[in-house]
């Protein structure tokens, strides 16, 4: 699994940035073994996914929120959705 998070390095970008990291973390998995952690920060690669407000969370290619801060809550809902679609 590949966890982006979109965002110039604002400080709502890295707040995104720590939930996404510590949701995984919580549910056991491991960054470098069970997925993969990617901060893309220049304008030109965000917009590629389509997000012009940012922060943003990509979890394998699917924007899964753009201009919030999701709570950990919701990170863990998205990291369990994905695995879920994934069927891992």
């Amino acid at each position: 699994m590949k966890i982006q998070v979109l965002g110039t390095g604002c400080p709502k970008c890295k707040k995104t940035a720590e939930i996404m990291k510590e949701a995984a973390s919580k549910m056991g998995l491991n960054e470098g073994g069970d997925y993969a952690f990617e901060k893309v920060e220049t304008i030109s690669e965000i917009m590629k996914f389509g997000v012009i407000s940012t922060p943003g969370v990509v979890i394998d290619g699917k924007v899964m929120v753009s201009g919030k801060v999701p709570s950990l809550a919701e990170a863990t809902t998205y990291i369990t959705n994905n695995l879920a679609g994934n069927g891992k």
